[in-house]
């Protein structure tokens, strides 16, 4: 079974996210980058199944700049057997990776494809959905355990009144939340093997997907700053802040 499994090159979460100074976006200049969190579990899960002999390849994909070439190599580390980067310098919104998925999907032709949930820079939870639109296959998202069983996906999820079973038949594709698996630390001989295993680059026009912005960011701007917390002397002065002040009683 091949298992085709995407990453995000993404700001790292431990930094502090700074907006540029004409509002365009995010300011990425010489900041740490990595692979998406929910992404790396991903990887991760996709690893557990070969290793556990359900699958026999695992493909990483990632798009973007050349620099995702990085992601893609940690992705290896972990266990991956090869990897494409599909190399873009414009901003790929959600809709044009998952056309670009999906034409790596009809070329490839995996019976399973894990992607991150969301990435962690615009957190919008739509690439996996669309994907599986546009190939017409069956999605489970959230996913929180996954079993494969002639060819059969059993994906539990957790949802808000608590959780859900899901039977899916291969082809399809899943997406990863926190709770799937814990990823394993990348020691440094899987990184060194890591560099000689393949990595293939293509570009958008080569899988003949146009992925023009159809989506224009106007401006980005930082929250505004929490005002410091006010102890009170009595229930009625709580109450009476909460009417004239915070206005939600």
């Amino acid at each position: 079974m091949k298992v085709l499994v995407s990453v995000k090159r993404v700001l790292d979460y431990n930094v502090k996210v700074r907006v540029n100074a004409d509002g365009s976006g995010v300011d990425v200049a010489n900041v740490k980058m990595s692979m998406n969190p929910f992404d790396e579990i991903a990887v991760e899960e996709a690893v557990r199944l070969k290793e556990a002999g359900v699958a026999t390849e695992v493909i990483a994909v990632s798009a973007g700049v050349a620099q995702a070439q990085d992601t893609l190599r940690t992705a290896l580390a972990i266990g991956a057997d090869r990897a494409i980067l599909i190399e873009a310098n414009i901003d790929l919104q959600p809709l044009a990776v998952a056309k670009l998925l999906k034409a790596l999907v009809d070329k490839e032709q995996p019976q399973l494809v894990i992607l991150g949930k969301q990435a962690v820079d615009d957190d919008s939870n739509q690439t996996g959905q669309m994907l599986a639109a546009l190939a017409s296959l069956p999605q489970a998202t959230f996913a929180s355990k996954i079993t494969i069983k002639n060819g059969t996906a059993t994906v539990g999820r957790e949802v808000d009144g608590g959780a859900e079973t899901l039977s899916l038949t291969l082809p399809a594709v899943v997406t990863t939340d926190l709770r799937l698996n814990e990823p394993r630390y990348v020691t440094l001989p899987n990184i060194m093997k890591a560099k000689k295993k393949p990595l293939e680059t293509l570009k958008p026009e080569d899988l003949g997907v146009d992925v023009t912005p159809r989506l224009k960011t106007l401006k980005v701007i930082e929250p505004p700053q929490r005002s410091a917390g006010v102890k009170v002397q009595d229930v009625k002065t709580l109450v009476e802040k909460l009417k004239t002040e915070a206005k939600v009683v």
